[in-house]
């Protein structure tokens, strides 16, 4: 665990806190060794062999509060002892109980019918913290305390880090299979206008598709690069390549067809990062993730180094090994499928910890914060248009004061014209508040 802990202590400090003043943060409980560190944070038992991966670990709500923030192991409490101050508050613990995803572990049978572990099931959501990636003010907590005992340590720059505005390719076009042209046309009995939109499709090219709006997300996020700079803002169109006997991976994506080609194209035109939507099946027998890493390596003729899973479907903390093997080395699949927020209690990237080895590896885990389905879906947050993008401006602005990272996930078929969805104008005004980050 020392690995873990060590990282644990970076991560809630920063990076810009220099080593000599991370040496003086303990976490031990041993009274002997007190006098070596400054400042001490308190051990709650939750890592103890007879306590660790057992329900009896899990925290009760309601949480306590120290300092209007929920303290999920420990006393929310200090004590002097010499000219050594005792947090009792186990922040260490706390936070790696999100970061790793650890009730997910120990909670296996709460699934939903995908085998995703819901965000309404999760203790950020419970204990009302979803919306505020509690690690942050932790180590917001800890940088206070050790500037009232030691010496000057700084915060953060209220910056935004990064903004990865991000497309899945779930379903490029409406109308391009005969099975979607027959369909428009048969609707198009009713909505005649539907009906054109097929045959136009169909017949006179991709572009004319109504869930062909790549170009139309591309002008957007070039936008926002120009304002912000390439180095602050990144996008990144996820391709399947896999799946085919679940239905959820239909319809099949098969890359070396001409339309795919097309927009294979088109994002090297525009300078769009490729990663890998790993598919459903993939993520039930994870043995198919290389399979699938190396088809879209091949057809796309780049070293894929990132990944998110089709549907969310990040079932188990350890499937994570399974991305580590294939050679990825960025994940963007862990946010909740039904709640915008911090599924991880963080807005910056950490890497991942296996809860059931406790060890660390080098993949870098990107926080998912808004998702577009997310917002409106009646099984999920089901929000009007106005309350979504409220809602989108509290995460952004949380992420901006904690100097975080921000991904964004909108769907190509979420920004088609029509006045049945609002996240065509949404995805553009969450790129004009942007704009002023």
């Amino acid at each position: 665990m020392s690995d873990i802990i060590d990282y644990i202590l970076q991560f809630l400090l920063g990076e810009q806190i220099k080593p000599e003043i991370r040496g003086q943060v303990g976490y031990t409980d041993n009274p002997e060794e007190f006098d070596k560190y400054k400042l001490i944070i308190l051990p709650s038992g939750f890592f103890d062999n007879d306590m660790y991966g057992t329900e009896q670990s899990l925290p009760h709500l309601p949480l306590r509060i120290w300092e209007e923030t929920p303290i999920i192991f420990g006393e929310p409490s200090i004590e002097q002892i010499g000219d050594t101050r005792i947090i009792k508050a186990d922040l260490v613990a706390s936070t790696y109980f999100l970061i790793s995803r650890y009730e997910e572990m120990v909670r296996p049978k709460v699934r939903d019918t995908h085998g995703r572990f819901l965000g309404k099931e999760s203790l950020p959501y419970r204990a009302g913290f979803i919306d505020r990636p509690l690690v942050e003010e932790y180590g917001k907590l800890l940088r206070s305390q050790l500037r009232e005992v030691c010496c000057e340590v700084p915060e953060p720059p209220a910056k935004i880090q990064k903004i990865y505005l991000t497309h899945d390719v779930d379903q490029l076009a409406h109308y391009r299979n005969i099975r979607g042209m027959v369909g428009g046309v048969l609707r198009g009995l009713k909505w005649p206008k539907e009906g054109n939109r097929a045959l136009k499709s169909y017949f006179m090219g991709l572009k004319y598709d109504p869930w062909y709006t790549f170009p139309w997300l591309f002008m957007q996020d070039n936008a926002l690069k120009k304002v912000l700079g390439e180095e602050r803002s990144e996008t990144i169109v996820f391709f399947r390549t896999g799946g085919g006997r679940k239905k959820e991976d239909k319809p099949i994506s098969n890359l070396i067809l001409p339309d795919f080609q097309t927009l294979l194209k088109y994002c090297r035109k525009k300078n769009v990062t490729i990663g890998l939507h790993t598919s459903y099946e993939a993520g039930i027998n994870v043995s198919l993730i290389s399979r699938e890493k190396k088809t879209l390596d091949r057809i796309g003729k780049i070293e894929t180094i990132y990944n998110r899973h089709h549907y969310l479907c990040s079932r188990e903390p350890d499937d994570m090994q399974a991305i580590v093997d294939a050679g990825f080395t960025d994940d963007f699949t862990l946010g909740y499928a039904d709640m915008a927020g911090f599924r991880l209690g963080t807005c910056r990237p950490v890497k991942w910890i296996n809860p059931k080895t406790r060890q660390i590896s080098n993949l870098t885990l990107h926080p998912l914060a808004i998702m577009d389905c997310t917002l409106n879906d009646k099984r999920y947050m089901y929000m009007n248009a106005h309350d979504a993008y409220q809602y989108c401006m509290q995460l952004i602005d949380c992420v901006e004061s904690y100097n975080g990272e921000l991904v964004l996930l909108w769907h190509n078929t979420m920004v088609e014209k029509t006045p049945q969805l609002y996240h065509r104008k949404l995805y553009k005004d969450i790129v004009k508040y942007l704009k002023t980050k």
